[in-house]
């Protein structure tokens, strides 16, 4: 026969789980404050992808990479501005703090055809 009664099982199993809701409240805040992360890759002459979706305040990680030559990354309008390495990985941070389109483009000459290196992000 167990020295713990009812009782005193109730009250540990009541502790376990205030423990573990107290505990975890930490762990929930800072999975929700993590940055989506959104993949680019550049290659001669075409950005993948081209369209991005963002909302206000939604904070973002840019991972970048150039396939064949040197790229550029540049998002005027949103202070972005980036050199691509081919087989490199650049991440960068991004906090849209308004609603709009913003246009993306390559800004490293990388051939004929470079004009067409573009893309938009739209903010809503």
């Amino acid at each position: 026969m167990s020295v713990i009664g009812r009782e005193g099982i109730s009250r540990r199993r009541a502790l376990c789980c205030l423990l573990a809701l107290a505990g975890g409240t930490p762990l929930l805040r800072s999975a929700a404050a993590a940055p989506r992360v959104i993949k680019v890759h550049a290659r001669k002459f075409v950005f993948t992808p081209n369209r991005i979706a963002l909302r206000v305040g939604e904070p973002v990680v840019f991972e970048l990479t150039a396939q064949d030559v040197i790229m550029g990354f540049s998002v005027p309008d949103l202070g972005i501005r980036e050199d691509l390495p081919p087989g490199k990985v650049v991440r960068v941070s991004a906090l849209p703090k308004a609603a709009g389109s913003f246009g993306f483009l390559c800004d490293i000459f990388c051939g004929s055809g470079h004009e067409t290196m573009n893309g938009v992000i739209e903010v809503s």
